[in-house]
């Protein structure tokens, strides 16, 4: 069985744009997994620890039979190839991948909590969502659209 999923694509470091471009590409190769559309980038402010580059952000839909903890698996694995470390919370970082959306699913256990907890606070992850599932809701907030209108004075700029 497919499941709709989204997943938020960020990164600071190490030709950003690129790393962002790249793992878009690099998420068809993931199991059973294939990307069914992509937003445009976006340049956001960093959140949390604020001495470092901005971020280049984007959100990917995606068809998967994974399961969410298996799919998990999978974005970790993407991330250590592309050099990711987590040296202390919201560090610098060369690609951050996160499941947004997976179905209409509610779902928490150790290390992965679907829907993403912060992401109806996150322009960076709302716009580009809105941008490539304008209908979209998010289970527990509601629409997407109006969680964006809150995050309006959050800088974002759409840059490809």
């Amino acid at each position: 069985m497919e499941h709709k999923v989204f997943v938020g694509l960020g990164s600071n470091l190490a030709d950003p744009q690129v790393q962002v471009s790249q793992a878009m590409r690099e998420l068809d190769n993931l199991p059973q997994t294939r990307v069914v559309n992509c937003s445009s980038l976006y340049r956001s402010a960093p959140v949390g620890y604020l001495d470092q580059p901005d971020f280049i952000n984007a959100v990917a839909e995606l068809r998967t039979a994974l399961s969410p903890r298996d799919l998990l698996g999978g974005l970790l694995a993407l991330e250590h190839r592309c050099g990711r470390t987590r040296d202390f919370i919201n560090a610098p970082r060369t690609l951050d991948l996160d499941v947004l959306l997976y179905d209409g699913l509610r779902h928490h256990e150790h290390g992965l909590t679907i829907p993403h907890p912060q992401m109806h606070l996150r322009a960076f992850v709302l716009q580009p969502l809105l941008e490539i599932a304008p209908g979209c809701v998010i289970p527990g907030i509601g629409a997407a659209a109006e969680a964006a209108r809150t995050c309006e004075d959050q800088r974002l700029e759409k840059i490809v």
